[in-house]
């Protein structure tokens, strides 16, 4: 009887997926232990947006939320998601300051690195698998998982072989646009179980109503590991249920390790949560709802939002249609990338600024003259060449790894601008992430800090 396991995700992608990840670690720290004794492969706590939303809106020290659900949670592996060369920001960073953080990461309480390159450029996960292996972490090397007349399964199965040779622990499929189809899954999982000898997992979203019969489908071709929410943080564009994929699987004659009566109390936990951010406005209804247009223009349901938004921003609202039709569009010129951080936002933006202008690449931003020049790696498929001439206007792209060509000494400047604010390396890490927010962060942290010695001392004297 094969063992299917899970992997958690309502401490990460599906609180980043539904509530754009503004569950403080207040909210769950007294569930933890109940987690931790679920049974659960791993549990994805860490990284992707919780870096950036810690620091910028919840007042965390990010590094500290990780050591804390370490205490809490000694039995279960816990994972993070790192963009590869772009760690957990929007740019590529040196190859030292990659190392830096992977290797804190570990130090602090990581046991496995998922890492992914937006456009499946192997060259930019290299420096992050090697230095995860050389830490002691698992790293499982993750897949983007798109659609397009250049991704092939071939293609698919080279990208593994090489991911395995890099010293890879796992292959993840990484559908983060809930676009895998059942058939897909079916055939990806087998094809890469044909090619290489190393547990796979699958990561899914609700988005077009196919997860639950997508991760079905993969396990009956072979997948070990999926990755599933709790159900009051589960469905929409978030991840499936745990409890109905459990149940399910065991009908079907699967072992399943998980603890009932703990999943149980973990529902319980968490539905009053999850009312709280209805009630709030932060999970709106729409993340909740089945949307089948992912389908059709390849867009993740979080794309989709990005795109009203900055439509309504600009009071045209009236050009959504024309925009979700350009999307497609921008995507094929641009090499058919993975629609994920970040190049989902380069794609829509660019979309949108066709689409307002009346005139394709007329307004071009920075960070897609950045694509192009070749900042982000090598795209699946090449470029439009003159579309690329006329955003370049003269300029010659990369020949080379745009990481081989940035500075040694980031992280030894950094250091000397903070001085005594940074107290330990990860302040280092989390000012090169985040600058401006970091120092706000800092700020805050000292203000708190003198607060409290001031109460006390005023304790004291009365």
């Amino acid at each position: 009887m094969k063992k299917v396991q899970f992997t958690e995700t309502v401490l990460r992608d599906a609180g980043q997926s539904l509530i754009a990840t503004r569950l403080a670690y207040d909210q769950f720290e007294d569930i933890l232990p109940v987690i931790d004794e679920a049974g659960f492969y791993s549990v994805e706590c860490w990284g992707g947006a919780t870096f950036d939303v810690c620091l910028r809106f919840l007042n965390e020290d990010p590094w500290e939320r990780l050591r804390k659900i370490r205490a809490k949670m000694p039995n279960t592996k816990l994972q993070m998601l790192l963009r590869g060369q772009n760690i957990l920001g929007y740019k590529h960073y040196s190859d030292d300051v990659v190392r830096r953080f992977v290797r804190a990461s570990v130090r602090n309480g990581i046991d496995i690195i998922r890492i992914f390159d937006a456009l499946n450029d192997v060259d930019n996960l290299k420096v992050a698998i090697e230095e995860a292996v050389n830490s002691g972490a698992m790293a499982s090397g993750a897949i983007s998982y798109t659609t397009s007349p250049v991704h092939t399964l071939e293609k698919y199965v080279e990208m593994v072989k090489e991911l395995k040779q890099m010293g890879v622990a796992s292959i993840c499929i990484k559908d983060m646009a809930g676009i895998c189809t059942p058939k897909a899954a079916y055939d990806l999982v087998s094809a890469i179980k044909d090619a290489v000898d190393l547990p796979v997992v699958l990561h899914t979203h609700c988005t077009a109503g196919l997860a639950f019969m997508t991760a079905l489908k993969a396990v009956e071709a072979g997948c070990d590991v999926i990755d599933t929410a709790i159900s009051p943080f589960s469905g929409g564009t978030s991840q499936p249920a745990t409890e109905t994929l459990a149940y399910a699987l065991r009908e079907f004659g699967y072992e399943v390790d998980l603890d009932d009566d703990k999943l149980l109390k973990m529902a319980n936990y968490f539905k009053p949560i999850r009312a709280e951010f209805l009630e709030k406005g932060t999970l709106n209804p729409i993340s909740m709802a089945t949307d089948t247009q992912c389908l059709t223009y390849q867009i993740p349901g979080g794309m989709l939002s990005n795109l009203l938004s900055q439509l309504k921003t600009l009071n045209a609202l009236d050009k959504f249609d024309e925009a979700l039709l350009e999307t497609p569009r921008v995507r094929k010129d641009m090499g058919y990338p993975p629609l994920v951080t970040p190049t989902s936002q380069l794609v829509g933006t660019q979309a949108v600024q066709n689409v307002l202008a009346g005139e394709r690449y007329k307004n071009v931003g920075a960070e897609i003259k950045a694509y192009c020049r070749g900042e982000y790696g090598k795209t699946p498929a090449p470029i439009d060449p003159e579309i690329r001439a006329k955003i370049l206007n003269g300029e010659e792209p990369l020949k080379v790894r745009y990481a081989d060509t940035l500075p040694t000494d980031i992280y030894e400047k950094a250091e000397a601008e903070l001085g005594d604010t940074a107290r330990c390396e990860e302040d280092v890490l989390s000012y090169i992430a985040f600058p401006q927010v970091a120092e706000k962060f800092f700020q805050q942290r000292k203000e708190r800090e003198e607060n409290v010695v001031k109460y006390s001392i005023q304790a004291v004297e009365e």
